[in-house]
């Protein structure tokens, strides 16, 4: 018997296949994926520059950090980690997070895709995911986001979907001064694609994601 609640929660979308990661191979593979390269050198989307790290740190340090936030999940604050994969290749990760869920009902979101995989609208569709995940079966009233200003992927996303601007804030990024923008979805601004997400296994979940 598997007693973790998560083993079997699976979304999917038209082309893809999101799970929560696990050692079975695929967060193995994610951490292939990071060391394969997730952005261009001169430039890093992220606040925590944890592609920055030597060769030899960086799969290992991939595989920690998920194995951190597995073990701290709690209806109090949780990260759901999910490995998205295409056609039974990892190609990235996807990120449901909450504070308080069941009194705020808001989530956060993050992902990266390996470099191979970028430009083929699949960060817009594992978005998606997550947000019909979060709005359908888990009630969520709201979902923020950030990036930086000259995150254009990512910014370009979020307009697809719906998210409205919600403020900024300033972040040192490899030592420099670097400028966020805030972003919100609720239902109501949220742009549906025009494909259904299916969900199984999300019951044994629910005591651990809405308490």
């Amino acid at each position: 018997m598997n007693h973790w609640p998560f083993h079997d929660l699976v979304l999917r979308t038209p082309r893809l296949e999101l799970r929560p990661d696990d050692d079975d191979g695929g967060l193995a593979e994610l951490a292939d994926l990071a060391l394969a390269g997730v952005h261009r050198p001169d430039w890093t989307p992220f606040g925590v520059a944890w592609t920055d790290e030597p060769r030899d740190r960086l799969a290992r340090n991939t595989l920690q950090h998920h194995w951190r936030l597995r073990a701290a999940l709690s209806p109090a604050s949780w990260t759901l980690n999910l490995l998205v994969r295409l056609d039974g290749e990892v190609v990235g990760s996807q990120a449901l997070g909450a504070e308080d869920f069941a009194v705020l009902r808001e989530v956060t979101s993050g992902s990266w895709l390996g470099l191979a995989h970028q430009g083929r609208g699949l960060g817009t569709e594992m978005r998606a995911a997550v947000l019909l995940f979060a709005f359908d079966h888990l009630g969520a009233l709201a979902a923020r986001s950030s990036a930086f200003d000259d995150n254009l992927p990512s910014l370009g996303v979020s307009r697809k979907l719906g998210y409205l601007p919600d403020g900024g804030f300033v972040q040192v990024r490899r030592g420099e001064r670097a400028a966020q923008t805030r972003l919100l979805v609720t239902p109501a601004t949220f742009r549906r694609p025009d494909w259904e997400l299916s969900v199984s296994g999300v019951t044994p979940c629910l005591p651990l994601l809405t308490g």
